[in-house]
């Protein structure tokens, strides 16, 4: 049976789904904007949401810090395993990807600087951490087999390549995402290789999943 009206479950479900993606785009905003000391006021003016509703959902910065961190993870997932699908080339899914994940991410900021090592691992926040890691060893993997990816470059990559990409800059936001796309394609330039053209060793070993860890994570005692 059809759903026309707001008032019935699955209309609160799809509102209440609204009202949560507004919320999380607004906190990166002005998270990025404010730091950490941003008031939650802000947030809920920004995303249009009453202080009332959102204190119900997230009674806590905190609280809401943490689904911003999954919602996150969780929407890097979905653009990975979009691109890995629709995508029959390696290298293509590879890039696709980087562009999709970018374009989103670039319209808040790096999120590292501001929320890294405040919150703790929760077993949600693991568990999406565990479901990218699995998504982009896929991609990466992938662009190895193929010889298009140099093979120094590693899945633990991304993530802090990303953090790198969206740094904020002070011009209008069209403009903002023309640019990061543009260092998007230099860097993609000297990640791609060849048999024939093999690219020199990067300086320093890559990142690894335990050091992402250490550093979005809250250290305990």
């Amino acid at each position: 049976m059809g759903d026309t009206h707001t008032g019935t479950p699955r209309g609160r479900q799809r509102e209440a789904d609204r009202n949560d993606a507004r919320l999380m785009q607004a906190a990166r905003e002005v998270f990025a904007e404010q730091g950490w000391d941003a008031p939650v006021s802000e947030i809920a003016r920004r995303a249009g949401i009453g202080m009332g509703s959102l204190y119900r959902r997230y009674p806590s910065k905190e609280l809401l810090a943490q689904r911003m961190r999954i919602a996150g993870m969780e929407q890097l997932v979905t653009q990975a395993r979009t691109a890995l699908t629709e995508e029959t080339d390696p290298w293509s899914a590879f890039t696709r990807f980087l562009r999709d994940a970018l374009s989103a991410q670039g319209q808040g900021g790096p999120l590292l600087p501001l929320v890294g090592g405040r919150l703790p691992a929760t077993d949600d926040v693991v568990a999406a951490a565990g479901r990218l890691r699995a998504v982009l060893d896929d991609l990466v993997a992938g662009a190895h087999r193929a010889g298009v990816l140099r093979a120094d470059f590693t899945s633990a990559d991304i993530p802090l390549l990303l953090e790198h990409l969206t740094a904020r800059i002070p011009v209008a936001g069209e403009r903002a995402a023309a640019l990061h796309l543009r260092y998007l394609d230099l860097v993609l330039a000297g990640l791609r290789t060849s048999a024939a053209d093999q690219p020199t060793d990067l300086p320093g070993p890559a990142p690894h999943w335990a050091e992402l860890s250490e550093l979005w994570n809250a250290h305990e005692g």
